[in-house]
This record gives C-alpha cells, structure tokens and sequence, in this order.
C-alpha cells in the first residue's frame, strides 16, 4: 500500500481527529496508488497516522476511514460500520420510522450518505473512494438493514469535483417514489425521486418539536379568557368566553398564528399545528414543494387551519412590511401625524402580522467567497421577518451555511434587530439532530444553527 507523508510545516489537524487530508498538507507519496483506493498517511518521521481513500483530483486528497491499518474497505469494514451507526439511532431516537442512518465523516464513513425511510434507504455516494466501493457497500446494507428497496440520490455537484458523473436510480429492490415515514408523532409522504437532496431533511427533527411551547397562550391577546359557565343542565364548567361573554367553540382559540417560510415539506407547519396553533401560512417558491407540503398537511388532518402560499420568501415578507407601513402611515394621518395619505386608494399590500415567523432557507453560503451576500440575505429575511412579528411574539430562525459562523449568524441578525428598531431575547439556540453527531475539532461538521428570539419593539420596552 502506498503511503502519504505529510510535510513537517502543516497544522496537526489529522492527529486531533479531523478525517481530512488537504493537498497542500502533503510532503511526498511512496508507492503508487490508484485513485479511489486505500493509502496510509504517516508524519514527516514516517510516524503511521492513519488509512484514507486517494484521489489526486480532489483538493481532499486523503478522506480518513480508519486510525490503524486497514488492508481493504470490502463488505465485511461496512458490515461493522453501518451496524455501529444502527446502534446509535436506535439508542437516541423513537417515535420514528425514518432517520439519518449514515452521516459521513461524523460516521466515520467520509463521503456516504444514507437515509432511511421506513423499509427504504436512499443512499448518496460523495467521493470516489466511496464510488468504487458500491457493491461491497449495497452488500453491506441489505445484510444490516434488510431493506425493501435502496435508491441512489447521487445527483450533486460535489461529485463532480471528484471526478465523477451525478447519477439516480434503483440499486437494490423495490423503491417506491412515494414513502410514508413518521417523525415526531407526524405523518410524512416523502418523495425520494424528485424532492430536494434525499428527498427530507432529518436535521431538524428536534428543532422542530422545540417549537412547542410557542404555540399556545395566545388568547388572551383576543380577549379571551376562562370563566365558570354554567351549561343548560344547570352544571358549572370552564369554558373560554371573549370579551362579548360569548362561549368560544373553536378548539384552538389559545393557539398562535404562524408564517412558515422556506416549507419545503411543511414539516414546521405540521408541528405547529400538532401543538396548537390557530392558523398556518406555510410559504415556498416551489409549486412542487407547496404540493407536498399539502399532502402532509392533508394526511395529518389539519387542513382547516393551513393555507399554502407559493412565493419568492423575500418578495413576500417584504410586500407585507410594505402593507404594513402603509396602514401605519394612514393610523399616523388620521391623527393628524405624520404625512399626508390619500386614503381614497386601496392598499397596495396585504400588511399582514403573525404571533410566530418561521425561517428556514436553504444555505446561503456555499463557499466562503459567498459569506458577504449571504450576510445581507439573511439580514434581509431576518430584518422583514421580525417586523411582522406580533409585539411580544417569537421569531424562528434557521442557518444551514457551514460557512456562516454561529457568531456571524447572531451578529447579522442583531444588526437587522437594530436597523428594525427591536429587541430580541434569545430562547433556544440548537444545533443539528441525534442522527447528525458531530466530531469535536470538525469544524465543517458544525453546520446548523437553531434559534428562537422573542420579539420586542424598543419604544414598548
């Protein structure tokens, strides 16, 4: 086997267990290696370090599969691999069907995504090292996880920094398009074939139930309140009232409105129905993905208190802020503030406000050149997204950008807090799911960033 030695100057990253071998890091190669096979790593001493795939054509020339010598990555390695990881999602997660059975490099299997949706895997081979392991890996994965079916969803364009073709298709079995799953008590329809990455986004499984407590204390703001009513039968029970002394009948008369962005699947609608809220605007771009969402929220029985929206998020938080000033502009007029209105013309937007605003886009900043634009995207959504938050109302806001620090990430949305003239209390601040572990020292690792802000106007502070 050939071996890497590494150059005396470099950063001591493969020995703090970061999995990843830059090219510039490397001394001299001993032997030859074909790209995609095994090579170990040793120190400028010649000290072993560890075995990694090769592949000249990647600025990642070593992806690490093991600390001690490993001859050959055949079915019997992916066997012990995959059953370990098994392990780790039966441990932390229940009350579900569906999970992210193989997270990568976290998983100590660089390059190898695997998602399970019920009796079926959808895989995503990243590297050529993991490429021209297939065989031995579908092997693998029907021996541990008797699967109905295993689909391939290596349709990215990581691949082709690799050197490789994207592709899709049926590796194994039989692969509906359609899989039923459940994840928090909810029902899913996830379409494997033509939804976005996998076809479902596991990471914020957690984040999403964590939503809970927003959902219900809102009634108050309505005028309504609990009273002792006495029934015709002449018994005395609690029932809401509001401020006209009518009984109110709606279920839901404590429950938040709520503006989802960025839905995808609708899988924070569904959550916050599940939890009692009143009314969900679920927002995305994609017919495709509002369509899904409005099978999911069919399939769970909350189709009366739903309405799907497809729109530009941007374009549409800021028709509503626009609206929104507009009315204030008119109340400012009609006391004699302010400038003057032509009050004969019809609004020009809708002006609309929520109890709970929902953001969740897809990442910004895919490289680190892209940091500055993303910077202003996620000002802008965050800056529109809480002026149309209720006073005292929360705000939900998500980053999938590895390349967006957690620090930068609060930075930016407190300077959109400053610019809207509001006071953000954070609540929750959470990272990516139990199915997602992460390698302390693996930065790249550290992608996902949850929080929840109460929302306060500075003047009512």
């Amino acid at each position: 086997m050939a071996t890497i030695v590494l150059s005396k100057q470099r950063k001591k990253r493969l020995e703090q267990a970061h999995p990843w071998v830059f090219a510039s890091e490397v001394d001299r190669m001993e032997g030859e290696a074909v790209p995609g096979s095994l090579v170990d790593v040793a120190n400028h001493q010649g000290r072993y370090l560890a075995t990694g795939y090769y592949n000249p054509k990647s600025q990642i020339i070593v992806r690490v599969v093991s600390y001690s010598p490993l001859a050959e990555m055949d079915e019997e390695f992916f066997v012990k691999r995959l059953e370990a990881c098994r392990q780790h999602r039966l441990r932390f997660l229940d009350d579900t069907n569906a999970c992210r059975m193989v997270y990568g490099e976290a998983d100590f299997l660089p390059g190898l995504i695997v998602d399970k949706f019920d009796d079926v895997l959808v895989v995503q081979l990243l590297t050529l090292g993991m490429d021209r392991c297939r065989e031995a890996l579908v092997a693998a994965l029907v021996r541990v996880f008797a699967p109905r079916g295993i689909y391939e969803r290596s349709d990215v364009s990581v691949r082709e920094l690799e050197g490789l073709e994207q592709r899709t298709g049926v590796l194994y079995g039989d692969c509906p398009r359609h899989v039923p799953i459940t994840e928090n008590g909810l029902r899913f329809d996830v379409d494997i074939v033509e939804g976005q990455k996998t076809g479902y986004f596991f990471d914020q499984r957690e984040n999403r139930a964590s939503i809970a407590k927003l959902m219900r204390g809102w009634g108050g703001r309505s005028g309504i309140e609990l009273r002792d009513v006495e029934g015709e039968d002449g018994a005395v029970v609690v029932s809401p009232v509001n401020a006209n002394g009518k009984v109110v009948t709606f279920p839901y008369w404590d429950g938040a409105t709520v503006l989802e962005c960025f839905s995808h699947t609708g899988s924070f609608t569904l959550n916050a129905c599940k939890y009692g809220a009143k009314k969900v605007t679920c927002l995305d771009i994609s017919e495709h993905a509002i369509e899904s969402a409005r099978q999911n929220v069919e399939l769970n029985g909350f189709t009366d208190r739903v309405e799907f929206v497809v729109a530009d998020a941007f374009d549409y938080l800021r028709q509503q802020v626009r609206g929104l000033d507009e009315r204030k502009d008119r109340a400012a007029a009609a006391q004699g503030e302010g400038k003057k209105v032509d009050t004969s013309k019809k609004l020009a937007s809708e002006g609309r406000t929520w109890d709970v605003v929902i953001l969740d886009p897809p990442a910004f900043a895919k490289t680190k050149g892209a940091v500055k634009g993303a910077c202003r995207g996620y000002k802008d959504i965050n800056l529109h997204g809480m002026k149309l938050v209720n006073e005292g109302g929360y705000l939900v806001t998500a980053s999938c950008s590895y390349h967006m620090r957690p620090d930068l990430f609060l930075e930016t949305i407190q300077e959109a807090a400053v610019d809207a003239g509001k006071v953000l209390r954070l609540v929750e601040w959470r990272g990516a799911g139990k199915d997602h572990p992460q390698i302390l020292g693996v930065d790249e690792g550290h992608y996902l960033k949850f929080a929840i802000f109460e929302v306060r106007s500075k003047n009512e502070v």
